[in-house]
């Protein structure tokens, strides 16, 4: 065990060029780093909420929203896929939850049953038919078309995982490092921005749905009938924002979606110079787009964004580039942020707040100076242990091995941009202790060899021999309660068991290995008849 083997002096020595290369970053002043040449590592240790300041937000995914639009876009499905194939229908409506429509002709209302159960609806595992959707024969030559019980569930774990990308996208695109972004329940979100002080523009950017359709003005309702509210089955009455008429009367059948866009940036328009949003169409999109302009030439389209029509301009010809533009009353900032919101991607449903707070930058100062302070005062304990218990040779020793472990641990999170929480700071400390645990059982085995006869040499080969088992299984204890709480945990709870668990490495790799090398050292420079232990 004892043997200065080149492979041990190797790895030992590129740990050590390890853990300071990629510890040093922390302690230069910002600078001096800069000024450093481009090849030299530069990642720093992202800091926590809690640590430097940051907004908190909680926000549930409006599931009874969501529901809502899937069955308006069902009467629309089914609606469309009767009409396909020339099935007279009359009195298609929904009352809750559950559409009825009425087949004219007896002959075919299981045809039409048929072909609702084959078109209409999304796959779904484990349910009935393996559909999402159920069609139902009722009397009088009515079908009812209504969501199956595990649709739900399953719509709203979709949507939270849709929103979960989609505000990490948002997020990022802010600038905002390490954004922890955790689901908490069925239908919640919790999402710690560090270094974010405002959750107002958090939440400006993360709450807007983004959802952009393509729809076709419905140019045959006149003034009096939207005044009378004589809206014709197939199509809707939205809001208008473009400062021309107060509302429009669109086709309910999008286009083109938001979902088909590639990009989307903030541009300024080459005729009137005002600030515009320039986007472009993916294959599909592009296609599509170009046979409905090509289609409508004269016609108006309206330009949706969450329910609301910001543009509704005439189809002077077709659109076959697969790229355009978008007008309206805009400034340079919020085209910027419509921009960003595009190609970020919309939410599935929308955010309702539940929960904000703010810490301040002043708190997480002080949480930084009470950590470091909390780590010193633990990190000279075990010195002053060591030393008294092991002297200053062998105590020595461990204390090199725990200065190396710290640069290690240090290191590894700051390479793979760990975020360091508060509690992340007490996995640190834990780690310091069980790191010198290891050194412990191998010291108190070497002293039993030594008592029972044996030489220095052959007592201290037995101390680390025989104390490995033993080391092993504790640190594999650890390590598997840190998986746990990493894996089912959220957010501190997390940050310790990644600091825990890294901790575990590094604690075995420097209590065992280079202790060893450096008691192989001595005994080789030193030749000793008695363990000065």
């Amino acid at each position: 065990m004892l043997t200065l083997s080149r492979w041990k002096i190797i790895v030992v020595t590129l740990s050590v060029i390890f853990g300071l290369v990629f510890t040093l970053p922390n302690i230069l002043p910002q600078r001096t780093l800069d000024a450093l040449p481009g090849w030299v590592p530069k990642q720093k240790l992202n800091l926590g909420l809690d640590l430097q300041g940051g907004s908190y937000l909680l926000m549930e995914v409006d599931t009874a929203a969501l529901r809502r639009e899937r069955l308006t876009n069902l009467v629309e499905d089914v609606r469309t896929s009767l009409r396909g194939e020339q099935i007279a229908f009359g009195d298609l409506r929904e009352a809750g939850g559950v559409i009825s429509v009425r087949i004219t002709d007896a002959a075919k209302v299981d045809e039409a049953a048929n072909l609702l159960r084959q078109s209409v609806g999304s796959p779904l595992v484990g349910a009935i038919g393996g559909r999402d959707v159920s069609v139902a024969t009722r009397d009088n030559q009515q079908l009812e078309i209504s969501f199956v019980p595990e649709a739900a569930k399953a719509d709203a774990a979709m949507a939270v995982e849709q929103s979960i990308e989609t505000i990490r996208r948002r997020i990022d695109s802010l600038g905002t490092k390490e954004p922890t972004i955790t689901r908490q329940g069925l239908d919640r979100i919790v999402i710690q921005a560090a270094g974010e002080s405002d959750p107002e523009k958090l939440k400006a950017v993360i709450g807007k749905t983004a959802k952009l359709t393509f729809q076709m003005v419905d140019e045959s309702v006149t003034p009096e009938d939207m005044a009378a509210g004589r809206i014709p089955p197939g199509s809707e009455m939205l809001p208008s924002e473009d400062g021309y008429v107060p509302a429009y009367v669109v086709r309910k059948r999008a286009v083109v979606s938001g979902d088909e866009l590639t990009d989307s940036r903030q541009t300024f328009d080459s005729q009137s110079g005002n600030p515009v949003v320039s986007f472009n169409f993916n294959g599909q999109g592009a296609r599509k787009f170009g046979d409905a302009t090509a289609r409508n030439i004269g016609k108006k389209f309206a330009i949706v964004l969450d329910a609301k029509i910001i543009s509704a301009p005439v189809i002077n010809g077709a659109i076959t580039g697969g790229s355009g533009i978008i007008t309206g009353n805009f400034t340079p900032e919020s085209a910027s942020e419509l921009a960003l919101l595009l190609r970020s991607g919309a939410l599935p449903a929308p955010l309702n707040v539940e929960e904000q707070r703010t810490v301040g930058a002043e708190l997480g100062a002080d949480a930084v100076k009470a950590g470091a302070i909390s780590t010193l005062v633990a990190f000279i304990t075990i010195v002053v242990f060591m030393l008294l218990s092991y002297g200053l040779l062998f105590g020595g020793i461990s204390v090199i091995a725990l200065v190396i472990n710290c640069t290690m641990i240090v290191a590894a999170m700051s390479i793979t941009q760990a975020t360091l929480t508060l509690p992340g700071i007490a996995g640190l400390i834990l780690t310091l202790a069980v790191a010198v645990d290891a050194n412990v059982l191998i010291y108190e085995r070497m002293r039993d060899e030594a008592r029972a006869g044996r030489s220095a040499i052959m007592a201290a080969d037995a101390g680390f021999s025989r104390a490995m088992s033993t080391i092993i299984d504790a640190n594999v204890t650890t390590l598997v309660a840190a998986g746990i709480m990493f894996a089912f945990g959220a957010g501190p709870v997390r940050g310790f068991a990644w600091t825990l668990s890294i901790g575990v490495f590094t604690s075995v790799f420097t209590a065992v290995l280079v202790s060893q090398l450096l008691i192989g050292w001595w005994f080789r420079a030193a030749r000793p008849k008695k363990l000065p232990i």
